[in-house]
């Protein structure tokens, strides 16, 4: 209503407040040092005197007594809805521990069939109650830290590491990054994150045995940046190169490497960033690779240097990692930095809102769910604090401490874990560079003593900018340095101080909260939270005692820990939660006690360093009772000020580092297997000879192996490594034998064609054909039938034409079908096997190619391509679950309990696990089996295909999204001149379709009925799907081969 914007002021104080204020609070609660709050009696009364009842009948006495006055309508209007918000969050608090009984439960249940699998006894040392590496740098306590206090420990260690060059990539993709000056508080995006990781990629290229560290973040090329972000390549200066410099190359060093995708003129906000993931996938694939063979060129030989680790910060870099990981078959770190699903609980509590309004805002349930599979794909997840470990990551389906102890225990004895992985999590503290650092001992009273080394020195111009403020500079100084973000708690500070008069007599309080032009251009919280601390600067006329100024720069803030260190002071951190507090080990550098919340990483740092006191940030007394103490304290401060420097060295980069590279080199090494066999690499020439087909056949028999008319291809290898490995010789032998009869094969097609005529596209000229198709067609239309299949599938070959004919365009057959299924569609059709170059089949889990032998052997697999998805397959441990999980599924309401799921051995493969459904309306969403099969760890890929009447069951790292990328890796087919067609809907692998740099075409009106598969997600499909990208056209509605032709002319493909 219209004037009533005051109820709304109530309204949140009434639910800040809670419900049950005893009398003592009561009587708290109407004194504001001595003065009557009508505000804070507004609030006691209605929560303490009221109950949900009360209000109601309130709200009903005052609609039927309503006069004309103003008053009596904002009663009615203030009474009704504060009894509706009471319920709606009364409503809310019930769903939610609605919520998490059946989460509890889940995981109970999930645990105890896991354990029941692994039926093993556990021996005493597994039933400790440890996490994992719980600790800093591997330890369990303060005496047990290492210190780089001894330079013969490094060097030592440094020997170790001579003759070694790796290659490491860093990923982090939101924000605002550069080598100097970053803007740190600019926005919410450019924080903490973004200075971490650049000081990681620098210390990294700056250790011995590393030879390259690439940093992969967006390039924006928008005017309202600076255009260094637009800059593709940023190389990195080490800060202290000398100490660890090896041997230097023509590549080699830390660079940050600026990957385009999104909207190319505009700079947004992470949350906006999800749909154009899989085009930053794309382009930092193709960085690689070519980074990879240069590097090979200079360091390896020939052959290519593969990245040792791909590392991903905080979620949509996981997300993105996790699929290059896959593409690449190279080892994956992650750092949350911040967790979706703690935030969800914290927004929940605070925001009153729902949890689709929070989606719809943060688009938190893609964040969670890119947090979950970058559990499912990672070999180590880094954190900074055991409290991320036992209070954040233990509430995804991914992580159960007490299995994954089981697992790693059995591990450790070599004991099967029936397919069940679990990744490690590992506490490394982020670093810091202290070499540069040179607490100051001076006071405001009187100069810092120089020396030859450090002579004295102008003050640097931010102690002007800050000190202006001040009516009396000398004073301590109490430091707060953080964006003005309600989570940083910056208002509760402020009002701590402003009511605290010995805290405002002792000391001076200095807000460094980013930097900003004027309050309007601000985004609306951050505005929000600096309007709010205007306010309670002049409400307790704090003017001359609280500096804030608008700019400052990176670089100055060593000079402003270095000023509050000089007058004494006292660096403060009181965020609700802080994951980490790396600006808690800057300040101790600089020679400064710590106040820091006792939620989160500061406990951790406060245990190692003991330079200070810990607060709850709830708790506005306890905040200015730290302070005081410090302040007034000096014995104390200067206690905390040496505990703080004699320790800070447990925090350095070169330990953080050291750490760092002994967990990647525990690593089982992955890299693309066909290199030890292929000379070629991949490589593609428009200028190759067809005469060349006979050595190509010779270099790719190797990785190759027929098809005996469908039947199962490939090991899992999973929890029999030995019977792989033994198996070997056999497998090399029919290797042989497919290469010594394809060859025959190939002969024969040479002689019939003639040498000196010109070769037939399909048959004589280098294999595979797709190597040298200016454009190819990957058919990915997940029809109901083959009937409506086969006819979408001829009208896109028609729609080629002359193209087709003259092998400029291939196609790909893309889809859910078995091998043996598409040769039955394509006899049935009259197609040949040789109308395509490849198949993708059984969801992206088993990757065809058409031979030249079309009669006898039709198809040939890439067996290299089970070795590029095979990590995490949990093989026949995933299968028994899975079996049980279809025997439990019944439909209770017919007379037999009909079973809805039924397992299909004919349609599974080594690689896919195939199951009927028989009553597709009836089976469980495809997130609750995936949360279902993560909570038993148990890592894998579920798709419901065909309208929902089967379900594949693929490894976690198969996708056909991912197979194009594997075509691009193995073979060098350029992703940018694929074409990928799809219907108006498909199986729920249909997002992973749309995006990247390949070009789509959407059939209207083709596969409409697929949407029912896509009801009940964790997320929206507009959430993942860049609809408005120019590289995605849809046709009209039951298009004909004409509009598809169309279509291509649209995207360029072909000419008009």
């Amino acid at each position: 209503m219209a004037g009533n914007d005051w109820i709304n002021s109530y309204l949140e104080a009434i639910l800040d407040v809670g419900p049950g204020l005893d009398d003592v609070k009561s009587s708290l609660l109407l004194r504001e040092r001595g003065h009557f709050s009508p505000t804070r009696y507004f609030v006691e009364e209605v929560i303490t005197g009221f109950d949900e009842t009360d209000l109601h009948r309130s709200w009903v006495k005052a609609s039927a007594t309503r006069s004309p006055q103003e008053r009596n309508t904002r009663l009615e209007n203030m009474c009704w809805r504060i009894w509706n918000l009471a319920r709606q969050k009364k409503q809310l608090e019930g769903e939610e521990l609605q919520r998490k009984a059946k989460r509890r439960m889940e995981r109970e249940r999930g645990r105890r069939e896991a354990t029941a699998d692994m039926s093993e006894d556990l021996s005493e040392g597994e039933k400790g109650d440890a996490v994992s590496d719980v600790s800093v740098h591997g330890e369990s306590c303060r005496g047990r830290l290492p210190r780089i206090n001894s330079s013969d420990a490094m060097e030592i260690w440094t020997s170790q590491q001579k003759g070694k060059k790796t290659y490491i990539v860093l990923v982090s993709i939101h924000g605002l990054i550069r080598g100097e000056n970053m803007e740190l508080g600019r926005d919410s995006d450019t924080g903490g994150q973004v200075k971490y990781v650049v000081e990681l990629a620098r210390a990294l290229g700056s250790m011995p045995g590393v030879y390259r560290v690439d940093l992969l973040t967006r390039q924006v090329s928008s005017p309202d940046v600076d255009w260094t972000y637009a800059e593709p390549i940023e190389m990195l200066s080490p800060r202290n190169a000398d100490d660890f410099s090896d041997e230097m190359g023509e590549s080699s060093g830390a660079y940050i490497i600026r990957i385009p995708f999104g909207p190319r003129d505009k700079y947004i906000p992470k949350e906006l960033l999800w749909p154009h993931i899989p085009e930053f996938v794309d382009g930092a694939l193709t960085h690689i690779i070519q980074m990879s063979k240069a590097l090979g060129e200079q360091i390896g030989g020939g052959k290519p240097v593969w990245p040792v680790a791909i590392h991903g910060h905080y979620a949509d870099a996981g997300d993105s990692v996790a699929l290059l990981s896959g593409a690449l078959n190279v080892p994956m770190l992650f750092t949350g930095h911040s967790l979706g699903r703690d935030k969800l609980e914290q927004l929940l509590k605070q925001s009153h809102s729902s949890r689709d309004e929070i989606n719809s805002t943060y688009k938190i349930m893609r964040r969670i769910e890119a947090e979950e599979l970058s559990l499912d794909a990672s070999e180590i997840v880094i954190t900074s604090t055991r409290q991320e470990i036992e209070e954040q990551w233990r509430l995804y389906d991914g992580f159960d401490p007490i299995l994954e102890r089981k697992i790693r225990a059995r591990i450790k004895r070599n004991v099967s874990c029936y397919g069940r992985f679990m990744p490690r999590m590992v506490i490394i503290p982020p670093g810091m560079e202290f070499h540069h650092i040179v607490p100051l001992d001076g006071d405001m009273d009187g100069e810092t003593e120089s020396n030859e080394d450090h002579p004295t020195s102008p003050d640097p111009p931010i102690w002007t900018e800050i000190m202006r403020f001040f009516t009396n500079p000398r004073k301590p100084m109490i430091l707060a340095l953080a964006r003005p973000d309600p989570k940083k708690n910056i208002t509760t500070l402020v009002k701590a101080f402003g009511e605290c008069r010995p805290l405002r007599e002792l000391a001076n309080l200095t807000l460094i909260m980013g930097n900003r032009e004027g309050i309007d251009e601000m985004s609306g919280t951050n505005s929000s939270v600096l309007l709010s601390v205007l306010k309670l600067i002049d409400k307790y006329d704090l003017y001359g005692q609280v500096a804030y100024p608008k700019h400052h720069k990176q670089s100055d803030v060593p000079d402003i820990y270095r000023l509050a260190a000089k007058t004494k002071g006292v660096f403060i951190n009181p965020a609700f939660i802080e994951p980490f507090g790396l600006t808690l080990i800057e300040a101790t550098a600089y020679g400064l006690p710590i106040v820091a919340t006792k939620n989160g990483g500061p406990v951790d740092i406060h245990r190692v360093l003991d330079n200070g006191l810990l607060i709850d940030p709830h708790d506005q007394q306890s905040i200015a009772d730290a302070l005081l103490k410090l302040v007034a304290d000096k014995h104390l401060w200067s206690r905390c000020r040496q505990n703080g420097l004699k320790n800070i060295h447990l925090f350095s980069w070169p330990e953080h580092c050291k750490t760092y590279l002994s967990k990647i080199g525990s690593f089982k090494p992955r890299h693309p297997q066909w290199q030890r066999n292929d000379d070629d690499g991949g490589e593609t020439s428009e200028s190759d000879s067809p005469g060349d087909s006979l050595r190509d056949i010779q270099d790719i028999s190797l990785n190759l192996r027929f098809s005996m008319d469908g039947e199962k291809s490939g090991t899992s290898g999973n929890d029999n490594i030995s019977e792989s490995e033994g198996g070997s010789a056999d497998r090399s032998s029919k290797i042989e034998n497919a290469v010594l009869a394809w060859s025959k094969g190939i002969s024969k097609e040479t002689r019939r064609s003639g040498s000196m005529e010109k070769p037939d596209q399909n048959t004589s000229a280098k294999f595979p054909a797709l190597r040298r198709r200016k454009h190819l067609f990957v058919i990915a239309v997940d029809c109901d039938s083959s009937t409506d299949l086969l006819e979408t599938t001829k009208k896109i070959l028609e729609a080629a034409g002359k193209e087709r004919s003259d092998g400029s365009v291939g196609f790909i057959l893309s889809t859910s079908l078995t091998i043996s299924e598409i040769r039955s569609f394509l006899i049935a059709g009259g197609l040949s096997p040789n109308d395509f170059d490849a198949f993708i089949c059984n969801s992206g889990s088993d990757l065809y190619y058409s031979s030249l032998n079309s009669e006898d052997r039709p198809f040939v697999v890439d067996f290299y391509y089970h070795s590029h998805i095979e990590y995490r397959w949990g093989g026949e441990g995933l299968r028994k679950t899975l079996v049980r999980w279809a025997t439990s599924l019944s439909d209770k309401k017919t007379e037999n309990e009909e079973q809805i799921v039924s397992a299909s051995e004919q349609l599974s493969t080594d690689y896919c696990y195939a199951f009927k459904v028989q009553k597709p309306g009836k089976v469980p969403p495809v997130k609750e089996l995936r949360k279902l099969l993560r909570i038993q760890a148990l890592r894998c890929h579920p798709i419901y295909s065909q309208n929902g009447s089967r379900l594949n069951v693929i490894p976690v790292m198969a996708s056909r999204a991912q197979a194009l990328r594997y075509l691009y890796v193995r073979w060098g087919v350029d992703l940018s001149k694929m074409v990928v067609i799809v219907g108006e809907c498909g199986d729920t692998d249909y997002e992973e379709l749309l995006g990247g740099v390949h070009k789509s075409v959407i059939l209207k009106g083709v596969c409409s009925s697929a949407i029912n598969q896509h009801a009940n997600r964790s997320y929206p499909l507009v959430d993942v799907i860049p609809l408005d990208s120019p590289n995605i056209v849809q046709t009209a509605e039951n298009c004909s081969s004409n509009d598809i032709r169309s279509s291509m002319e649209k995207l360029g493909v072909f000419k008009n």
